[in-house]
Protein backbone atom coordinates (compact mmCIF):
# COMPACT_ATOMS: atom_id res chain seq x y z
CA UNK A 1 0.00 0.00 0.00
CA UNK A 2 1.06 3.67 -1.08
CA UNK A 3 0.94 6.61 1.30
CA UNK A 4 0.36 9.91 -0.03
CA UNK A 5 1.03 13.36 1.81
CA UNK A 6 -0.53 16.29 1.13
CA UNK A 7 -1.15 19.78 2.45
CA UNK A 8 -3.97 20.32 4.08
CA UNK A 9 -7.13 22.30 1.61
CA UNK A 10 -7.62 24.49 4.62
CA UNK A 11 -4.44 24.93 6.70
CA UNK A 12 -2.01 24.03 4.55
CA UNK A 13 0.85 22.87 6.04
CA UNK A 14 -0.03 23.88 9.70
CA UNK A 15 1.01 27.53 9.40
CA UNK A 16 -2.77 28.39 9.35
CA UNK A 17 -3.84 26.14 11.91
CA UNK A 18 -4.80 28.72 14.42
CA UNK A 19 -7.21 30.27 12.38
CA UNK A 20 -10.91 28.96 13.56
CA UNK A 21 -12.77 30.29 10.42
CA UNK A 22 -10.15 28.04 8.22
CA UNK A 23 -10.57 24.95 10.63
CA UNK A 24 -14.02 25.47 10.97
CA UNK A 25 -14.27 25.39 6.69
CA UNK A 26 -15.92 22.35 5.47
CA UNK A 27 -13.24 20.72 3.28
CA UNK A 28 -13.84 20.07 -0.33
CA UNK A 29 -14.75 15.78 -1.53
CA UNK A 30 -14.85 15.41 2.46
CA UNK A 31 -16.44 17.83 4.02
CA UNK A 32 -14.74 17.95 7.51
CA UNK A 33 -13.67 20.46 10.04
CA UNK A 34 -11.13 20.42 12.85
CA UNK A 35 -9.72 17.75 12.24
CA UNK A 36 -7.65 15.61 9.60
CA UNK A 37 -7.91 12.13 8.48
CA UNK A 38 -6.90 8.98 6.61
CA UNK A 39 -8.44 9.25 3.20
CA UNK A 40 -9.27 5.06 1.61
CA UNK A 41 -11.30 4.21 -1.04
CA UNK A 42 -14.60 2.19 -0.86
CA UNK A 43 -12.92 -0.94 -1.54
CA UNK A 44 -10.13 -0.52 0.79
CA UNK A 45 -12.37 0.23 3.94
CA UNK A 46 -14.42 -3.07 2.90
CA UNK A 47 -11.37 -5.48 2.54
CA UNK A 48 -9.77 -4.02 5.63
CA UNK A 49 -13.58 -4.04 7.50
CA UNK A 50 -13.42 -0.38 8.22
CA UNK A 51 -16.23 2.15 8.49
CA UNK A 52 -15.58 6.28 8.67
CA UNK A 53 -13.96 7.44 12.00
CA UNK A 54 -12.64 4.10 12.62
CA UNK A 55 -9.38 4.28 14.09
CA UNK A 56 -6.31 2.78 12.40
CA UNK A 57 -2.27 2.41 12.76
CA UNK A 58 -0.17 3.72 9.57
CA UNK A 59 3.36 2.21 9.91
CA UNK A 60 5.70 3.66 7.68
CA UNK A 61 9.70 2.55 7.80
CA UNK A 62 9.57 2.26 11.78
CA UNK A 63 7.48 5.14 11.96
CA UNK A 64 3.79 5.17 13.20
CA UNK A 65 1.36 7.13 13.44
CA UNK A 66 -2.88 6.45 14.64
CA UNK A 67 -5.43 8.51 13.24
CA UNK A 68 -9.03 7.95 12.27
CA UNK A 69 -10.53 6.69 8.52
CA UNK A 70 -12.67 8.47 6.01
CA UNK A 71 -13.87 6.48 3.29
CA UNK A 72 -13.68 8.78 -0.40
CA UNK A 73 -15.47 7.82 -3.37
CA UNK A 74 -13.14 8.26 -6.44
CA UNK A 75 -9.57 7.14 -3.98
CA UNK A 76 -7.51 5.44 -5.63
CA UNK A 77 -6.91 1.20 -4.18
CA UNK A 78 -4.48 0.33 -2.04
CA UNK A 79 -3.36 3.89 -1.47
CA UNK A 80 -4.39 5.98 1.65
CA UNK A 81 -3.86 10.22 1.77
CA UNK A 82 -2.90 12.14 4.81
CA UNK A 83 -3.09 15.66 4.70
CA UNK A 84 -0.39 18.09 6.91
CA UNK A 85 -0.69 20.69 9.00
CA UNK A 86 -2.50 19.37 11.95
CA UNK A 87 -1.38 17.40 15.20
CA UNK A 88 0.64 21.11 16.54
CA UNK A 89 1.75 21.05 19.73
CA UNK A 90 2.33 25.13 19.95
CA UNK A 91 0.26 26.72 18.02
CA UNK A 92 -2.10 28.66 20.32
CA UNK A 93 -5.57 28.12 21.42
CA UNK A 94 -7.19 27.14 18.26
CA UNK A 95 -4.45 25.25 16.76
CA UNK A 96 -2.93 23.32 19.82
CA UNK A 97 -3.84 19.70 19.94
CA UNK A 98 -6.00 19.65 16.73
CA UNK A 99 -6.16 16.88 14.68
CA UNK A 100 -3.13 14.23 13.77
CA UNK A 101 0.54 15.26 12.88
CA UNK A 102 0.63 13.67 9.65
CA UNK A 103 4.30 14.64 9.83
CA UNK A 104 5.61 11.60 11.88
CA UNK A 105 5.25 9.60 9.05
CA UNK A 106 6.91 11.37 6.33
CA UNK A 107 10.52 11.41 5.54
CA UNK A 108 13.18 13.35 3.82
CA UNK A 109 13.87 10.34 0.88
CA UNK A 110 9.89 10.47 0.42
CA UNK A 111 8.19 13.86 1.75
CA UNK A 112 4.94 13.45 -1.14
CA UNK A 113 4.68 10.13 -1.90
CA UNK A 114 6.00 6.19 -0.59
CA UNK A 115 5.55 2.19 -0.86
CA UNK A 116 5.07 -0.06 1.69
CA UNK A 117 2.80 1.64 4.61
CA UNK A 118 1.03 -0.95 7.43
CA UNK A 119 -2.59 -0.38 8.01
CA UNK A 120 -3.71 -1.95 10.93
CA UNK A 121 -7.41 -1.62 12.65
CA UNK A 122 -7.18 -0.41 16.53
CA UNK A 123 -10.77 -1.50 17.14
CA UNK A 124 -11.36 2.08 18.48
CA UNK A 125 -13.54 4.56 17.14
CA UNK A 126 -13.03 8.78 16.72
CA UNK A 127 -15.84 11.16 15.88
CA UNK A 128 -15.24 13.09 13.45
CA UNK A 129 -16.81 16.24 12.49
CA UNK A 130 -18.74 16.18 8.60
CA UNK A 131 -21.26 18.70 7.07
CA UNK A 132 -21.76 16.28 4.22
CA UNK A 133 -25.58 15.84 5.25
CA UNK A 134 -26.11 19.38 6.62
CA UNK A 135 -28.72 21.27 5.34
CA UNK A 136 -29.86 18.54 2.86
CA UNK A 137 -32.25 18.52 0.39
CA UNK A 138 -32.06 14.62 -0.29
CA UNK A 139 -34.46 13.52 -2.97
CA UNK A 140 -34.69 17.01 -4.99
CA UNK A 141 -33.65 18.04 -8.08
CA UNK A 142 -30.77 19.48 -7.33
CA UNK A 143 -27.36 19.84 -9.62
CA UNK A 144 -28.88 19.56 -13.16
CA UNK A 145 -26.20 18.01 -15.53
CA UNK A 146 -25.99 17.08 -19.00
CA UNK A 147 -23.94 16.30 -21.82
CA UNK A 148 -22.99 18.78 -24.25
CA UNK A 149 -24.06 17.06 -27.54
CA UNK A 150 -27.57 16.50 -26.35
CA UNK A 151 -27.62 20.26 -25.63
CA UNK A 152 -26.32 21.36 -28.94
CA UNK A 153 -29.02 19.21 -30.19
CA UNK A 154 -32.08 20.21 -28.68
CA UNK A 155 -31.20 23.37 -26.18
CA UNK A 156 -34.78 23.86 -25.24
CA UNK A 157 -35.09 20.39 -23.22
CA UNK A 158 -36.67 20.81 -19.70
CA UNK A 159 -33.49 19.75 -18.43
CA UNK A 160 -31.90 22.74 -19.58
CA UNK A 161 -34.14 25.73 -19.92
CA UNK A 162 -35.60 27.50 -17.02
CA UNK A 163 -39.41 27.53 -17.69
CA UNK A 164 -38.70 31.22 -17.80
CA UNK A 165 -36.07 32.21 -19.36
CA UNK A 166 -37.96 33.88 -22.31
CA UNK A 167 -40.42 35.99 -20.26
CA UNK A 168 -38.45 37.80 -17.92
CA UNK A 169 -40.13 40.85 -17.22
CA UNK A 170 -42.60 39.03 -15.82
CA UNK A 171 -40.06 37.01 -14.14
CA UNK A 172 -39.51 39.30 -11.11
CA UNK A 173 -42.59 41.44 -10.69
CA UNK A 174 -41.68 44.21 -8.19
CA UNK A 175 -43.17 43.75 -4.91
CA UNK A 176 -43.43 45.80 -2.34
CA UNK A 177 -42.27 46.07 0.90
CA UNK A 178 -45.20 46.13 3.59
CA UNK A 179 -48.42 45.68 2.06
CA UNK A 180 -47.58 43.73 -1.16
CA UNK A 181 -50.07 45.85 -3.36
CA UNK A 182 -49.70 46.07 -6.95
CA UNK A 183 -48.55 48.73 -8.54
CA UNK A 184 -51.08 51.45 -9.40
CA UNK A 185 -53.58 49.86 -6.98
CA UNK A 186 -55.11 51.57 -4.65
CA UNK A 187 -52.96 54.99 -5.02
CA UNK A 188 -49.87 53.15 -5.05
CA UNK A 189 -47.81 54.82 -7.72
CA UNK A 190 -46.83 52.70 -11.23
CA UNK A 191 -43.50 50.86 -11.30
CA UNK A 192 -42.34 52.26 -14.34
CA UNK A 193 -40.59 55.28 -13.89
CA UNK A 194 -39.77 55.00 -10.03
CA UNK A 195 -36.73 55.31 -8.44
CA UNK A 196 -34.12 57.80 -8.20
CA UNK A 197 -33.23 59.42 -11.33
CA UNK A 198 -36.25 58.40 -12.85
CA UNK A 199 -34.71 54.88 -13.36
CA UNK A 200 -36.76 52.06 -12.55
CA UNK A 201 -36.59 50.54 -8.94
CA UNK A 202 -33.08 47.64 -9.34
CA UNK A 203 -34.41 44.44 -9.40
CA UNK A 204 -31.32 42.23 -7.57
CA UNK A 205 -30.16 38.97 -8.44
CA UNK A 206 -27.50 36.32 -8.99
CA UNK A 207 -26.56 33.70 -11.17
CA UNK A 208 -23.83 30.86 -10.69
CA UNK A 209 -21.96 28.76 -13.27
CA UNK A 210 -22.32 25.08 -12.15
CA UNK A 211 -19.89 24.37 -14.80
CA UNK A 212 -17.16 27.05 -13.48
CA UNK A 213 -17.20 26.35 -9.83
CA UNK A 214 -14.33 24.27 -8.10
CA UNK A 215 -15.28 23.97 -4.52
CA UNK A 216 -12.88 25.95 -3.26
CA UNK A 217 -14.32 27.14 -0.61
CA UNK A 218 -13.13 30.95 -1.57
CA UNK A 219 -16.78 32.35 -1.36
CA UNK A 220 -17.63 30.84 2.44
CA UNK A 221 -14.81 32.82 3.71
CA UNK A 222 -15.35 35.48 2.33
CA UNK A 223 -18.69 35.99 3.20
CA UNK A 224 -18.12 34.44 6.71
CA UNK A 225 -15.79 37.66 6.92
CA UNK A 226 -17.93 40.49 5.25
CA UNK A 227 -20.27 39.71 7.32
CA UNK A 228 -19.24 39.15 11.15
CA UNK A 229 -20.09 35.38 11.01
CA UNK A 230 -19.40 33.06 14.20
CA UNK A 231 -17.34 30.22 14.38
CA UNK A 232 -18.95 27.80 16.63
CA UNK A 233 -16.46 24.90 17.39
CA UNK A 234 -16.52 21.32 16.69
CA UNK A 235 -19.27 19.97 19.29
CA UNK A 236 -21.50 22.13 17.69
CA UNK A 237 -20.94 21.79 14.29
CA UNK A 238 -22.00 18.13 14.91
CA UNK A 239 -25.09 19.65 16.23
CA UNK A 240 -25.84 20.91 13.10
CA UNK A 241 -25.06 24.56 13.83
CA UNK A 242 -22.24 25.52 11.88
CA UNK A 243 -23.65 29.38 10.75
CA UNK A 244 -21.51 29.65 7.42
CA UNK A 245 -24.42 31.55 5.12
CA UNK A 246 -23.40 30.02 1.96
CA UNK A 247 -22.38 26.19 1.56
CA UNK A 248 -21.05 24.34 -0.82
CA UNK A 249 -22.80 20.78 -1.56
CA UNK A 250 -21.02 17.84 -2.96
CA UNK A 251 -22.78 15.75 -5.12
CA UNK A 252 -21.66 12.35 -6.04
CA UNK A 253 -23.15 10.76 -9.43
CA UNK A 254 -22.68 7.36 -10.99
CA UNK A 255 -22.98 3.87 -10.70
CA UNK A 256 -19.05 3.26 -9.54
CA UNK A 257 -17.90 4.13 -5.87
CA UNK A 258 -14.24 3.91 -7.34
CA UNK A 259 -15.09 6.27 -9.83
CA UNK A 260 -18.04 8.57 -9.12
CA UNK A 261 -18.68 12.04 -10.92
CA UNK A 262 -18.11 14.99 -8.42
CA UNK A 263 -19.96 17.96 -8.73
CA UNK A 264 -19.90 21.15 -6.38
CA UNK A 265 -22.78 24.13 -6.19
CA UNK A 266 -23.26 26.65 -3.99
CA UNK A 267 -25.94 27.07 -2.00
CA UNK A 268 -27.00 30.91 -0.24
CA UNK A 269 -30.11 32.38 0.08
CA UNK A 270 -32.08 32.41 -2.94
CA UNK A 271 -33.97 35.82 -1.86
CA UNK A 272 -37.08 34.51 -3.62
CA UNK A 273 -39.92 36.58 -4.92
CA UNK A 274 -42.44 34.47 -2.94
CA UNK A 275 -40.55 33.63 -0.02
CA UNK A 276 -41.68 30.93 1.86
CA UNK A 277 -40.12 32.23 5.07
CA UNK A 278 -41.73 35.71 5.05
CA UNK A 279 -45.43 35.36 5.70
CA UNK A 280 -44.39 32.88 8.83
CA UNK A 281 -42.44 35.16 11.07
CA UNK A 282 -44.61 36.77 13.31
CA UNK A 283 -42.87 39.90 14.06
CA UNK A 284 -42.08 40.94 10.51
CA UNK A 285 -38.29 40.24 10.84
CA UNK A 286 -38.07 38.78 7.91
CA UNK A 287 -38.99 41.13 4.95
CA UNK A 288 -38.68 41.67 1.33
CA UNK A 289 -37.52 45.33 0.15
CA UNK A 290 -38.48 47.00 -2.44
CA UNK A 291 -35.92 45.75 -4.69
CA UNK A 292 -36.58 42.28 -4.15
CA UNK A 293 -34.21 41.29 -0.94
CA UNK A 294 -35.28 39.15 1.38
CA UNK A 295 -33.73 41.26 4.46
CA UNK A 296 -33.53 40.85 8.18
CA UNK A 297 -34.43 42.82 10.89
CA UNK A 298 -32.29 41.48 13.49
CA UNK A 299 -33.64 43.44 16.21
CA UNK A 300 -37.30 42.49 15.60
CA UNK A 301 -36.22 38.39 15.66
CA UNK A 302 -37.95 36.91 18.69
CA UNK A 303 -35.95 33.27 17.36
CA UNK A 304 -39.14 31.26 16.53
CA UNK A 305 -37.24 29.68 13.79
CA UNK A 306 -40.44 29.16 11.57
CA UNK A 307 -38.71 30.76 8.64
CA UNK A 308 -36.24 27.99 8.79
CA UNK A 309 -38.67 25.62 9.01
CA UNK A 310 -40.22 26.99 6.49
CA UNK A 311 -36.98 27.63 4.11
CA UNK A 312 -37.14 24.98 1.74
CA UNK A 313 -33.44 25.48 0.46
CA UNK A 314 -32.32 25.17 4.19
CA UNK A 315 -29.90 28.05 4.20
CA UNK A 316 -30.91 30.35 7.48
CA UNK A 317 -28.75 29.95 10.71
CA UNK A 318 -29.63 30.40 14.31
CA UNK A 319 -27.70 31.99 17.13
CA UNK A 320 -27.92 28.38 19.64
CA UNK A 321 -25.76 29.96 22.11
CA UNK A 322 -23.66 33.23 22.14
CA UNK A 323 -21.08 32.84 19.27
CA UNK A 324 -19.80 35.93 18.60
CA UNK A 325 -17.42 37.93 21.29
CA UNK A 326 -19.02 41.23 21.48
CA UNK A 327 -16.66 42.44 24.48
CA UNK A 328 -12.94 41.64 23.71
CA UNK A 329 -11.94 44.81 21.68
CA UNK A 330 -9.39 43.48 20.24
CA UNK A 331 -12.15 41.20 18.41
CA UNK A 332 -14.33 43.70 17.80
CA UNK A 333 -11.30 45.75 15.66
CA UNK A 334 -11.98 42.04 13.63
CA UNK A 335 -15.63 42.99 12.84
CA UNK A 336 -16.80 44.97 9.56
CA UNK A 337 -18.53 48.02 11.05
CA UNK A 338 -21.41 48.08 8.24
CA UNK A 339 -22.79 44.87 9.64
CA UNK A 340 -24.95 44.06 12.47
CA UNK A 341 -22.93 41.51 14.82
CA UNK A 342 -25.70 39.38 15.94
CA UNK A 343 -26.65 37.77 19.48
CA UNK A 344 -27.70 34.61 20.40
CA UNK A 345 -30.83 33.68 19.81
CA UNK A 346 -30.91 35.54 16.37
CA UNK A 347 -31.65 33.87 12.89
CA UNK A 348 -29.37 34.87 10.59
CA UNK A 349 -28.64 34.52 6.52
CA UNK A 350 -27.40 36.06 3.40
CA UNK A 351 -29.04 39.45 1.91
CA UNK A 352 -26.78 40.07 -0.99
CA UNK A 353 -24.51 41.98 0.74
CA UNK A 354 -26.83 44.75 1.06
CA UNK A 355 -24.36 46.89 3.00
CA UNK A 356 -22.48 46.97 -0.23
CA UNK A 357 -26.17 47.76 -2.20
CA UNK A 358 -26.57 50.59 -0.15
CA UNK A 359 -23.10 51.61 -0.45
CA UNK A 360 -23.05 51.93 -4.10
CA UNK A 361 -26.93 53.51 -3.94
CA UNK A 362 -25.80 56.43 -2.44
CA UNK A 363 -22.68 56.96 -4.62
CA UNK A 364 -25.32 57.69 -7.53
CA UNK A 365 -27.70 59.20 -6.21
CA UNK A 366 -24.91 61.77 -5.27
CA UNK A 367 -24.25 61.49 -9.01
CA UNK A 368 -27.64 61.31 -10.04
CA UNK A 369 -27.24 58.88 -12.25
CA UNK A 370 -28.49 54.74 -12.41
CA UNK A 371 -25.98 52.20 -10.40
CA UNK A 372 -24.07 50.89 -13.26
CA UNK A 373 -23.77 47.65 -13.89
CA UNK A 374 -21.05 45.35 -12.21
CA UNK A 375 -20.75 48.54 -9.73
CA UNK A 376 -22.08 46.25 -6.98
CA UNK A 377 -19.90 42.79 -6.40
CA UNK A 378 -21.26 40.63 -3.71
CA UNK A 379 -18.04 39.16 -1.20
CA UNK A 380 -18.84 35.78 -2.59
CA UNK A 381 -18.45 37.25 -6.27
CA UNK A 382 -15.05 39.55 -5.38
CA UNK A 383 -13.30 36.33 -4.52
CA UNK A 384 -14.52 33.56 -6.58
CA UNK A 385 -11.57 32.48 -9.04
CA UNK A 386 -13.45 31.15 -11.78
CA UNK A 387 -16.07 33.88 -11.73
CA UNK A 388 -18.90 31.50 -11.34
CA UNK A 389 -20.92 33.99 -9.40
CA UNK A 390 -22.24 36.95 -11.08
CA UNK A 391 -24.63 39.31 -9.29
CA UNK A 392 -26.52 42.41 -10.45
CA UNK A 393 -29.64 44.19 -11.82
CA UNK A 394 -31.87 42.15 -13.48
CA UNK A 395 -33.81 45.52 -14.76
CA UNK A 396 -30.54 47.16 -16.20
CA UNK A 397 -31.74 46.76 -19.86
CA UNK A 398 -29.31 50.10 -21.15
CA UNK A 399 -26.10 48.21 -19.56
CA UNK A 400 -23.29 46.89 -22.12
CA UNK A 401 -24.52 48.98 -24.93
CA UNK A 402 -28.13 48.55 -24.76
CA UNK A 403 -27.55 44.62 -24.21
CA UNK A 404 -28.62 44.58 -20.38
CA UNK A 405 -26.62 43.84 -17.39
CA UNK A 406 -24.76 40.63 -17.02
CA UNK A 407 -27.26 39.12 -14.89
CA UNK A 408 -29.65 39.84 -16.72
CA UNK A 409 -27.74 38.14 -19.65
CA UNK A 410 -26.85 35.07 -17.96
CA UNK A 411 -30.56 34.68 -16.92
CA UNK A 412 -31.70 34.33 -20.38
CA UNK A 413 -29.33 31.36 -21.05
CA UNK A 414 -31.00 27.99 -21.63
CA UNK A 415 -28.91 26.88 -19.38
CA UNK A 416 -30.13 28.69 -16.41
CA UNK A 417 -32.21 27.55 -14.06
CA UNK A 418 -33.91 27.81 -10.57
CA UNK A 419 -33.17 25.34 -7.76
CA UNK A 420 -36.75 23.49 -6.59
CA UNK A 421 -38.73 25.98 -9.17
CA UNK A 422 -41.32 23.10 -9.04
CA UNK A 423 -42.26 24.96 -5.04
CA UNK A 424 -43.04 28.35 -6.99
CA UNK A 425 -40.31 29.85 -4.63
CA UNK A 426 -39.22 32.20 -7.59
CA UNK A 427 -36.03 32.68 -6.06
CA UNK A 428 -34.01 35.54 -7.60
CA UNK A 429 -30.85 33.16 -7.14
CA UNK A 430 -30.29 30.89 -10.43
CA UNK A 431 -27.74 28.40 -11.75
CA UNK A 432 -26.46 27.44 -15.10
CA UNK A 433 -26.57 23.85 -15.41
CA UNK A 434 -23.47 21.69 -15.51
CA UNK A 435 -22.60 20.34 -19.06
CA UNK A 436 -20.44 17.32 -19.79
CA UNK A 437 -17.96 16.60 -23.00
CA UNK A 438 -17.28 13.00 -22.58
CA UNK A 439 -15.35 11.42 -24.96
CA UNK A 440 -17.73 8.38 -26.31
CA UNK A 441 -15.26 5.45 -26.50
CA UNK A 442 -14.46 5.54 -23.10
CA UNK A 443 -16.15 2.90 -21.23
CA UNK A 444 -17.35 5.45 -18.24
CA UNK A 445 -17.89 8.00 -20.38
CA UNK A 446 -21.86 8.23 -19.92
CA UNK A 447 -23.42 6.63 -16.46
CA UNK A 448 -26.45 6.11 -15.28
CA UNK A 449 -28.21 8.84 -13.23
CA UNK A 450 -27.99 6.77 -9.71
CA UNK A 451 -26.88 9.32 -6.88
CA UNK A 452 -25.68 7.77 -3.71
CA UNK A 453 -24.69 9.38 -0.43
CA UNK A 454 -22.18 8.65 2.00
CA UNK A 455 -21.96 8.44 5.89
CA UNK A 456 -17.75 9.04 6.15
CA UNK A 457 -17.31 7.68 2.38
Amino acid sequence: MEVVFRPDPSVWDGRFANNGWLQELSKPITKLTWDNAALISPATAEANKLKGGDMVELSYRGRTLELPVWITPGHADNSVTVHLGYGRTRAGKIGTGTGFNAYLLRTSTAPWIGVGVGLRPTGRRYVLASTQHHFSMHGRDLIRVGNIEEFEKEPKKPEFMHAEAEDLPEMFPHQWPSDRREPGADGVPAYEGQGYGGNPIPAWGMVIDNNACVGCNACVLACQAENNIATVGKHEVRNNRQMHWIRIDTYYRGEDLENPETYFEPIPCMNCEKAPCEPVCPVEATTHSAEGINEMTYNRCIGTRYCSNNCPYKVRRFNFLQYSDQKTPTIQMMHNPDVTVRSRGVMEKCNYCVQRVNEARIEAEKEDRPIRDGEVLTACQQVCPTKAITFGNINDTAGNNGQGSEVRQLKREPLNYSLLEELNTKPRTTYLARLRNPNPDLPQAAPKDLEFETEGG
